[in-house]
């Protein structure tokens, strides 16, 4: 089964390519993971990546799908492959769609984790994290028995930067307009599934499996 896993930040997406490996024992391939490897092997199109990284430059489209088509030409990928954090843009769908042809390959689904708004701002807002031991809590889904309190050590809880309403509400806005014109471009294409991702973990997972049973 070939692939695709798209969601906005808090959505679970992570916890759920977990269980999608665990199970079906495809390759979760993600693009910092194949441009580390690249870059490890020393590939010609790894060394370009580095070069552009280390001058915390963008990598261009040329070279990450170079990454993308030596990636799935390998030998783990031939019985599927569970793509995350590529395609990005439209542009980058295309040329996926041009390499899964030349590969004699199609994707099966593109599966997206479907959350409103409104909750991804309580899960991603609600994180708390200890000063003292870094214990990590979260208001809603488990949160310390005494307010602000570290229940292990004592310590102060705090909220980081990147976790308050204004910067997380901007990191959203700017997903859903990156994400928009390729989940539309997917439904176009007849491979977009939505997937409810406000249930119980384990419920998520059970209509992602439902969806998967068809391809085996």
């Amino acid at each position: 089964m070939n692939l695709v896993l798209m969601g906005l930040p808090g959505a679970g997406k992570g916890t759920q390519a977990e269980k999608i490996v665990e199970k079906y024992g495809i390759p979760h391939i993600s693009t910092g993971d194949m441009f580390r490897a690249a870059m490890k092997e020393g590939t010609e199109l790894g060394l370009k990546a580095k070069s552009f990284m280390d001058q915390g430059a963008l990598v261009p489209d040329e070279v990450t799908i170079g990454i993308v088509r030596e990636r799935l030409s390998k030998e783990d990928c031939q019985k599927g492959f569970l793509l995350d954090g590529f395609p990005r843009t439209v542009p980058q769908a295309e040329a996926l769609e041009d390499i899964l042809t030349e590969l004699n390959k199609k994707i099966d689904y593109v599966i997206n984790i479907d959350v409103d708004q409104e909750i991804l701002m309580e899960r991603l807002t609600g994180r708390r994290i200890c000063k003292s031991c870094g214990a990590t809590y979260h208001l809603v889904f488990n949160p310390p028995s005494k307010e602000g309190t570290c229940d292990r050590c004592g310590g102060e809880l705090y909220q980081r930067a990147d976790d308050n309403a204004e910067t997380v509400n901007n990191r959203l806005q700017v997903n859903i307009e990156q994400s928009k014109p390729l989940l539309d471009f997917y439904e176009t294409k007849g491979y977009l599934k939505n997937i409810n991702g406000q249930q119980d973990i384990d419920k998520v997972f059970v209509d992602v499996d439902q969806l998967l049973g068809s391809l085996t």
